[in-house]
Protein backbone atom coordinates (compact mmCIF):
# COMPACT_ATOMS: atom_id res chain seq x y z
CA UNK A 1 0.00 0.00 0.00
CA UNK A 2 1.53 3.23 -0.77
CA UNK A 3 2.06 5.95 1.89
CA UNK A 4 -0.84 7.92 0.37
CA UNK A 5 -3.46 5.21 0.82
CA UNK A 6 -2.03 4.79 4.03
CA UNK A 7 -2.32 8.08 5.55
CA UNK A 8 -6.12 7.99 3.83
CA UNK A 9 -6.77 5.00 5.17
CA UNK A 10 -5.42 6.13 9.22
CA UNK A 11 -7.79 9.26 8.54
CA UNK A 12 -10.24 6.95 8.05
CA UNK A 13 -10.29 4.64 11.02
CA UNK A 14 -9.27 8.18 13.59
CA UNK A 15 -12.53 10.05 12.13
CA UNK A 16 -14.32 9.18 15.29
CA UNK A 17 -11.73 9.66 17.75
CA UNK A 18 -11.31 13.01 20.05
CA UNK A 19 -10.20 16.03 18.36
CA UNK A 20 -8.25 18.65 19.88
CA UNK A 21 -9.84 21.63 18.36
CA UNK A 22 -7.94 24.38 20.21
CA UNK A 23 -7.39 27.49 18.03
CA UNK A 24 -5.05 30.34 18.83
CA UNK A 25 -7.21 32.23 20.18
CA UNK A 26 -7.94 29.83 22.90
CA UNK A 27 -11.44 28.53 21.74
CA UNK A 28 -12.08 25.29 21.19
CA UNK A 29 -14.43 24.57 18.82
CA UNK A 30 -16.78 21.44 17.65
CA UNK A 31 -19.53 20.74 15.67
CA UNK A 32 -22.88 18.59 16.81
CA UNK A 33 -21.42 14.80 17.56
CA UNK A 34 -18.40 15.42 17.26
CA UNK A 35 -15.94 14.63 20.44
CA UNK A 36 -13.92 17.72 21.79
CA UNK A 37 -10.62 17.49 24.54
CA UNK A 38 -10.84 20.53 26.84
CA UNK A 39 -8.15 20.51 29.70
CA UNK A 40 -9.37 17.09 31.60
CA UNK A 41 -12.72 16.49 30.04
CA UNK A 42 -14.22 15.76 27.21
CA UNK A 43 -17.02 17.66 25.64
CA UNK A 44 -19.56 16.45 23.28
CA UNK A 45 -22.37 19.24 22.23
CA UNK A 46 -25.21 16.65 21.70
CA UNK A 47 -28.05 19.11 20.53
CA UNK A 48 -29.37 22.71 20.34
CA UNK A 49 -32.21 22.94 22.98
CA UNK A 50 -33.19 26.65 21.54
CA UNK A 51 -31.82 28.84 19.00
CA UNK A 52 -33.94 32.50 19.52
CA UNK A 53 -31.34 34.51 18.99
CA UNK A 54 -32.05 37.56 16.46
CA UNK A 55 -31.63 37.15 12.93
CA UNK A 56 -29.42 39.23 11.24
CA UNK A 57 -30.59 42.91 9.71
CA UNK A 58 -33.83 42.41 11.68
CA UNK A 59 -34.55 44.86 14.68
CA UNK A 60 -35.31 43.03 17.99
CA UNK A 61 -36.92 43.94 21.71
CA UNK A 62 -34.96 40.90 22.62
CA UNK A 63 -31.90 39.53 21.66
CA UNK A 64 -32.70 35.93 22.11
CA UNK A 65 -30.71 33.09 23.13
CA UNK A 66 -28.41 29.82 22.26
CA UNK A 67 -29.22 26.78 24.48
CA UNK A 68 -27.42 23.48 23.92
CA UNK A 69 -27.35 19.84 25.51
CA UNK A 70 -23.96 18.73 25.80
CA UNK A 71 -22.07 15.74 27.22
CA UNK A 72 -19.05 15.90 29.78
CA UNK A 73 -16.85 13.26 30.38
CA UNK A 74 -14.37 13.73 33.44
CA UNK A 75 -12.58 10.38 33.94
CA UNK A 76 -15.12 7.67 34.69
CA UNK A 77 -17.82 10.00 35.23
CA UNK A 78 -20.30 10.99 32.65
CA UNK A 79 -22.95 13.96 32.89
CA UNK A 80 -25.38 16.02 30.52
CA UNK A 81 -24.94 19.74 31.04
CA UNK A 82 -26.95 22.16 29.62
CA UNK A 83 -24.77 25.25 28.20
CA UNK A 84 -26.09 28.62 27.23
CA UNK A 85 -24.17 31.13 24.99
CA UNK A 86 -22.25 33.39 27.07
CA UNK A 87 -23.03 31.99 30.68
CA UNK A 88 -20.07 30.37 32.79
CA UNK A 89 -20.78 26.60 33.87
CA UNK A 90 -18.39 25.09 36.17
CA UNK A 91 -16.48 21.87 34.81
CA UNK A 92 -13.44 20.02 35.98
CA UNK A 93 -11.04 22.23 37.60
CA UNK A 94 -12.64 25.38 35.88
CA UNK A 95 -15.20 27.05 34.36
CA UNK A 96 -16.45 26.36 30.93
CA UNK A 97 -17.87 28.99 28.38
CA UNK A 98 -20.39 28.86 25.13
CA UNK A 99 -18.77 31.74 23.72
CA UNK A 100 -19.72 31.51 20.00
CA UNK A 101 -22.05 29.36 18.02
CA UNK A 102 -21.82 29.93 13.90
CA UNK A 103 -23.77 30.40 11.61
CA UNK A 104 -26.04 33.39 13.47
CA UNK A 105 -29.61 33.26 12.42
CA UNK A 106 -30.67 34.75 9.16
CA UNK A 107 -34.31 35.67 8.03
CA UNK A 108 -36.13 33.48 6.26
CA UNK A 109 -33.36 30.45 6.65
CA UNK A 110 -33.09 26.97 8.32
CA UNK A 111 -30.39 26.13 10.37
CA UNK A 112 -30.21 22.32 10.12
CA UNK A 113 -28.47 20.40 12.89
CA UNK A 114 -25.27 19.70 10.88
CA UNK A 115 -24.47 23.42 10.05
CA UNK A 116 -24.14 24.48 13.81
CA UNK A 117 -20.19 24.90 14.94
CA UNK A 118 -19.92 26.27 18.62
CA UNK A 119 -17.02 27.64 20.18
CA UNK A 120 -16.18 27.11 24.14
CA UNK A 121 -13.42 28.36 26.33
CA UNK A 122 -12.55 27.26 29.58
CA UNK A 123 -10.64 28.75 32.67
CA UNK A 124 -8.70 27.14 35.29
CA UNK A 125 -9.29 28.21 38.63
CA UNK A 126 -6.77 29.80 40.29
CA UNK A 127 -5.16 28.26 43.97
CA UNK A 128 -5.96 29.92 46.63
Amino acid sequence: MNSLAMLVSAGLLLGGCVGYNVRTDGTTRARIGQTVRISNFQLTPLEVLEDSRCPANVQCVWAGRLRIKARMDVGTTTSEQELVLGQDVPAGRGTLQLVEARPHPDQGRTIYPEDYRFGFTYQTRKAN
